[in-house]
């Protein structure tokens, strides 16, 4: 069985294995020991904090395998981009330009940088061991970070974004990166990205304030802006899924698109329910739900819960150990969908 809780310092090993297998361009899961262990600490805090309103706080949840104890996936969630360190995204926009004597008139696309101080809430750093994807365990990972905010909606903004991993190959090489970033910052697309997750002030310094204008970027490039790199998109399917959608908006690194949706509309946090755990032993139904507990001891995985009232719920005994509940606790449960 599959349980998803808040990281601890002591996770560090498994966290750097995951993000040793990862690829280039997951920003916030550096493979680096370092960078890791601090944000394992980042997440601790930000987990012990009495929060009265959302600010940069920085959580990590993982996916944990109950019988082995194994790491096998993660997802983050910022109280709010922006702040000391300002978000940087690139407006999609489009221009018209048109001369009547030339009978002559187009509609092109632009980018304009913008610089958010009190911003959205934010989604990312999902990674999935890939033996785990396909059989609900990237599905898990992605949806607990929603039981989680609806348990604790006051540690959130009103809207929540999710940046989109963009195109790059193999080796990370990124076509949009290599037609503007490389350009200013003399800097290949893997240390940008690292560098951007410690301190984002070379941005400030060196990134142009002027529009850029689509049609003059190589066709490489052109084509990848507000494109997901393919293992992105059963990601992306999901997040629609869940009611995101595009915010006419790309990361200023590989142009990966940024989608947007108000956090108390995600599908997830608005079918989730709120009950009682009355009984434990045999369920009689087949239906997988996602189950959570309470955001104070936040533990959440697949399985089936069996309605007594319209307020309490029975659980079987493999599911009650998992989330380690008592009776007369609270969970909460949504569909998967």
């Amino acid at each position: 069985m599959l349980v998803v809780r808040p990281s601890h310092p002591s996770d560090l090993d498994g966290l750097y294995a995951l993000a040793a297998s990862a690829a280039v361009g997951l920003t916030t899961l550096p493979k680096d020991r370092d960078m890791l262990a601090s944000y394992l600490d980042d997440s601790q805090h930000s987990f012990e904090r009495n929060i009265t309103q959302p600010r940069g706080e920085r959580y990590l949840l993982v996916m944990e395998d109950v019988l082995s104890g194994a790491l096998v996936g993660c997802a983050g969630i910022k109280g709010r981009v922006g702040g000391f360190e300002p978000h940087y995204t690139y407006e999609l926009s489009s221009e018209v330009k048109s001369c009547t004597s030339l009978g002559v008139h187009k509609t092109i696309q632009t980018l304009h940088l913008t610089e958010t101080h009190k911003g959205p809430s934010e989604i990312g750093t999902l990674f999935v061991d890939r033996n785990r994807r396909g059989h609900g365990g990237g599905r898990l990972m992605s949806l607990s970070r929603f039981l989680f905010m609806g348990s604790a909606l006051h540690r959130f903004a009103p809207t929540v974004i999710a940046e989109m991993r963009g195109v790059s190959d193999d080796e990370g090489l990124s076509p949009f990166w290599e037609n503007i970033g490389r350009h200013f910052f003399d800097l290949n697309f893997a240390e940008a990205d690292l560098l951007s997750a410690a301190d984002k002030q070379f941005i400030a310094d060196l990134m142009p304030r002027q529009p850029i204008y689509v049609p003059m970027l190589s066709a490489e490039a052109q084509a990848v802006v507000a494109a997901v790199h393919q293992e992105t998109e059963p990601a992306l399917n999901l997040l629609m899924h869940e009611g995101f959608r595009f915010a006419n908006a790309v990361d200023i690194f590989d142009a990966g698109p940024i989608y947007v949706t108000e956090t108390n509309q995600v599908r997830t946090i608005k079918e989730m329910k709120r009950v009682t755990l009355g009984k434990v032993g045999e369920i009689e139904t087949n239906e997988r739900v996602l189950i959570s507990t309470e955001a104070s001891d936040f533990r959440a995985t697949m399985g089936q819960v069996e309605m007594i009232s319209d307020s309490e719920v029975k659980l079987n005994h493999a599911t009650a150990l998992a989330l380690k509940i008592k009776l007369g606790q609270t969970l909460f449960f949504a569909p998967v969908r």
